[in-house]
């Protein structure tokens, strides 16, 4: 599969900004600085599409990208960055808004959507739990990445998708993917996935 474009649409706080457009979305949830714009990047290609920031919690709006393909499944989808969760020095009152613009989010429906849960390959928060316990009571049922694998040696890899399966309380029928954004290992996994799971949403 072939990337002909991705471009920056829009950064969004309320649902009546989002793109009037209808395109399959893939959202991207996950705690602040798992790599979410890192991930993002690594799958178009294209190094400085979504910013990277230092700072953790720096994204904390609904940011839009047009990405369109060569694939007659995937032709043109909008990546869909959400504000990341659990960095301490983010305020309380942010903390409260983020649950409002996530669920704001959430509860509109576009033309079809896959969820990107990513996760940190070397370790689950308590937030990361109670994060996935709210999205499956949403009947949402994320795609499960692990990121940040070249962290690890190659041979930790399997006990770390152990262990976080362990953590969710998931059995082994629900697969886990891996990536590196840095070495690109995953991408054309994650890619399938995708793929498959937009086919499912009919």
């Amino acid at each position: 599969m072939k990337i002909l474009a991705a471009d920056f649409v829009r950064s969004c706080l309320h649902p009546e900004e989002y793109p009037r457009e209808r395109f399959p979305e893939i959202a991207f949830v996950g705690r602040s600085n798992v790599g979410k714009s890192s991930l993002l990047n690594s799958l178009v290609q294209r190094k400085g599409l979504a910013k990277i920031s230092a700072t953790p919690g720096k994204t904390r709006h609904v940011n839009f990208f047009r990405v369109a393909t060569n694939d007659p499944i995937l032709r043109v989808l909008y990546f869909v960055d959400l504000p990341g969760y659990g960095y301490a020095h983010i305020s309380k009152a942010f903390r409260a808004q983020w649950v409002s613009i996530v669920d704001q989010y959430f509860q509109r429906l576009p033309a079809k959507r896959v969820v990107l849960f990513v996760l940190d390959c070397r370790g689950l928060s308590p937030l990361d739990q109670t994060t996935f316990a709210w999205l499956t009571d949403q009947g949402i049922t994320p795609l499960l990445l692990a990121t940040k694998v070249d962290k690890l040696p190659s041979h930790r890899h399997q006990a770390s998708v152990d262990h976080i399966r362990q953590s969710l309380a998931i059995g082994e029928t629900i697969r886990i993917l891996t990536y590196s954004s840095r070495t690109h290992e995953g991408r054309v996994e994650v890619w399938g996935a995708i793929r498959e799971r937009m086919m499912m949403e009919g």
